[in-house]
């Protein structure tokens, strides 16, 4: 490989570190008014009037809009149209930040105080608060159809005789809570209607999401809504879906004044309004031989969607096909549920409903080790998958299986058998503070899956121009993850130029066709493939003419990073493309990639899930403070299976932010609520982990080459989070003696 699997700069390093690059809030255009929201702050009513009168009287505001001046539908749903836009008089408020009106003014300070005078009235209704509370179905959220909304099953084997021959049957119901993306740059959009087109101007995960709802709520044609992806400023999935909400209230505004809009939330509205990890309620019963041995898996379990459905019936399909873990299991019983209640939506968020049960599952893995007397790396050893082994859905694997590997190499990196000598040690001679060590081994279904089948396929359109030079653009986005970097190694890669010669263009709406979302670790095999796909289009076409140009076979030409070697003369890779080009050569290609067909049975939640998986393993070490509570995690061994790592660098900071991330679910991060309504609206009070808290990390991959990847890629952005918390909760465990059977895990659970 000439650049591939090397270590290379990121392409947009420069203008980030030099603040040179432009997010939404840095946009200014001509004549730009600003926006803000009206929010109904209570979590459950109906709301009886609405008075603007006041509001627009205020000195600079320009229109002050409610649900009688949407054009279009009024109603949000990626699968369900269940949420208002801004909800209509006489219906219902489903939480406490559901929308009532928008306000745009020459100034933001003019915005405020109008927000202040509109007038309504909400007769407040009990809300439902709990899963508790939804599955009793007592109180409606959506009248009049139940709260527990979706239902998803895995039927596989026989579970009652799993439980019948077993040796040991672990039972335990486990909780986990909400977890707040906290992405460095807030929701924001700008929009621009001239009369003619909608330009949006955004920070999101789904260009095409935004141009679909924008078109449907003023109901215009896609071909008069253009989105632009701007820089953004991290996403981990709350920039997936919730961007439309956003974008939609500044392109309403846009669209009645002729008139550009920016609408900027502030840190405690996003938290407010924008879509969280689901908390969940999960029963599992699990039955093992004698010998540590999986005979069976059956799990209950309870997703809390918030007051919409948003994406949390795709959602739970992750939850659905990862609940029985990494692991060779013939016997599977699953059903999944979506439940209503009167709080924050919940919806995408980096995992994407998986945590919730790998946590789950791993800590019956730690406690069967535990009461069978085996080591917790040799049970996870023993029921691992490899190739010719089915997965809990019933999918045999073919290709790429690294499981086994990724927990080879952390008992070697970690010098495992030493280290649990030296943590015994300490235990002995500390009294207060006590270590432990937890393992996790998960799995993660690469891309959408049987599920999302529909928008699995991307478009890439690659330029080279005369000079040399070339652009790029995807269908994906970059949300930091460094997805322009890795592309543009792919296409350094096949035409030979070197990577500070090619630009990635931002997203556009306009010109590349849809490629789905941002989101479940697909950006390099799809936005990559098929950047690879239009890169070899023009590799053939310059090589078709150079063949002739020099009477040469084009197995004879050799390409190397930044010139072409034909006939024992070297020419750079701009005097190529300056001769190609002059010679009328097509050096413009456009590419596209699709999922490979899978089987799966949705009634049964059996067959192929996804069209790959990668395997991870953590080792963490842990010291509690038994008298404080207070949880230090000293050091994390991490190995990921990704098939193959483009950008060697780009992945190892995927894995290092990923781990931290999940390191505060388990120990730190937690949403909390008074009668339906968030209290922790910032980072004063919602604790994030900082750079002080973050432990020694050691990194490393396995890779085993997918086929249909990009030089055998697959995916890092979702698992990199996946593997910490179990790890963390596993360790404390350890540490303690306590049966951990929730995350977050707070100072009192321990004291």
């Amino acid at each position: 490989m000439k650049i591939v699997g090397k270590v290379a700069k990121r392409i947009e390093a420069h203008e980030k570190a030099y603040g040179e690059a432009k997010y939404t809030p840095d946009l200014y255009l001509d004549r730009m008014i600003y926006a803000g929201v009206v929010y109904s702050n209570v979590p459950h009513g109906i709301l009886k009037s609405i008075d603007i009168s006041e509001a627009e009287n205020v000195s600079g505001i320009i229109k002050v809009a409610t649900y009688k001046d949407v054009p279009g539908t009024n109603k949000f749903g990626v699968l369900i149209k269940d949420m208002w836009f801004l909800v209509p008089i006489g219906e219902k408020i489903r939480f406490e930040h559901d929308a009532i009106a928008l306000i745009a003014g020459e100034t933001k300070e003019a915005v405020e105080e109008a927000i202040k005078k509109v007038k309504f009235e909400i007769e407040e209704l009990q809300p439902v608060l709990t899963i508790e509370e939804s599955i009793k179905d007592e109180i409606k959220v959506h009248d009049p159809e139940s709260n527990i909304a979706f239902h998803k099953k895995i039927r596989r084997g026989e579970i009652d005789k799993a439980f019948e021959n077993a040796d040991l049957v672990i039972e335990r119901e486990f909780r986990t809570d909400y977890q707040e993306q906290a992405y460095l740059e807030t929701q924001g959009a700008v929009a621009y209607y001239d009369g003619e087109i909608m330009k949006i101007y955004a920070s999101m995960q789904c260009p095409f999401y935004v141009q679909e709802d924008v078109s449907e709520i003023l109901d215009i044609p896609f071909n008069k809504v253009d989105v632009i992806q701007m820089e953004t400023g991290g996403g981990f999935g709350g920039k997936e879906d919730v961007p439309s909400y956003i974008a939609s209230k500044a392109a309403l505004l846009s669209y009645l004044t002729k008139r550009p809009v920016k609408l900027i939330y502030s840190r405690e509205h996003d938290i407010k309004e924008t879509s969280k990890r689901h908390p969940s309620k999960s029963h599992y019963k699990v039955a093992f031989k004698k010998d540590g041995t999986l005979l069976g898996v059956k799990v209950e379990s309870y997703l809390d969607m918030g007051a919409y459905s948003t994406l949390s019936p795709i959602v739970m399909y992750r939850t659905l096909t990862h609940a029985a873990g990494a692991y060779k299991v013939p016997n599977v019983h699953v059903d999944v549920y979506g439940v209503y209640t009167n709080k924050v939506p919940c919806g995408a968020f980096r995992g994407f409903g998986s945590p919730q049960v790998l946590f789950a599952i791993e800590r019956v893995m730690d406690e069967a080790a535990e009461k069978l007397n085996i080591d917790p790396w040799e049970i996870r050893y023993k029921n691992a998958l490899e190739v010719g082994a089915e997965t809990s859905t019933g999918h045999k694997l073919e290709f790429s299986v690294g499981a086994k590997k990724t927990l080879e190499n952390i008992k070697k990196l970690s010098n495992y058998e030493e280290l649990k000598k030296e943590v015994e040690e300490f235990n002995k001679t500390n009294k207060i503070k006590k270590r432990g060590l937890g393992w996790s081994h998960i799995i993660y279904g690469v891309s959408l899956g049987a599920g999302g089948q529909h928008l699995d396929a991307s478009n890439s359109e690659v330029h080279v121009f005369p000079d040399g030079t070339i652009n790029i653009m995807f269908g994906g986005t970059e949300i930091g993850q460094g997805s322009k970097t890795a592309i543009s190694m792919i296409v350094s890669e096949i035409l030979g130029q070197k990577l500070e010669k090619i630009k990635v263009l931002q997203t556009d709406t306009f010109i590349v066709q849809d490629s789905g979302p941002t989101v479940a670790s697909r950006t390099t095999i799809f936005s990559g493939n098929a950047a690879k796909d239009a890169a070899e289009k023009i590799k053939n076409n310059i090589l078709e003419f150079l063949s002739d140009k020099f009477d040469v076979e084009k197995s004879d030409i050799e390409i190397n990073l930044g010139y072409y070697k034909i006939k024992d003369k070297n020419f750079t890779f701009d005097e190529i493309a300056k001769m190609a080009n002059d010679a009328n050569v097509k050096l413009n290609e456009s590419g596209w990639f699709k999922s490979p067909k899978l089987h799966f049975d949705m009634e049964n939640g059996v067959g192929e899930a996804y069209v790959t998986y990668t395997y991870s393993t953590q080792l963490s070490l842990v010291e509690v403070d038994t008298l404080t509570g207070k949880i230090d995690v000293k050091k994390m061994w991490i190995s990921h299976d990704i098939g193959k790592a483009i950008n060697y660098d780009g992945v190892i900071g995927q894995i290092q932010g990923g781990a931290v991330q999940g390191m505060g679910h388990a120990i730190m991060e937690e949403i909390k609520q008074k009668e339906g309504k968030i209290i922790t609206d910032n980072f004063n009070n919602y604790i994030i982990p900082t750079i002080k808290d973050i432990p020694e990390i050691v990194a490393d991959v396995v890779e085993e080459e997918f086929p249909y990847g990009p030089f055998g890629a697959k995916g890092i952005g979702e698992p990199s989070l996946m593997t910490a918390p179990p790890s963390i909760a596993n360790a404390v465990a350890h540490a303690t003696g306590k049966k951990i059977t929730k995350i977050p895990i707070s100072m009192e659970d321990i004291i």
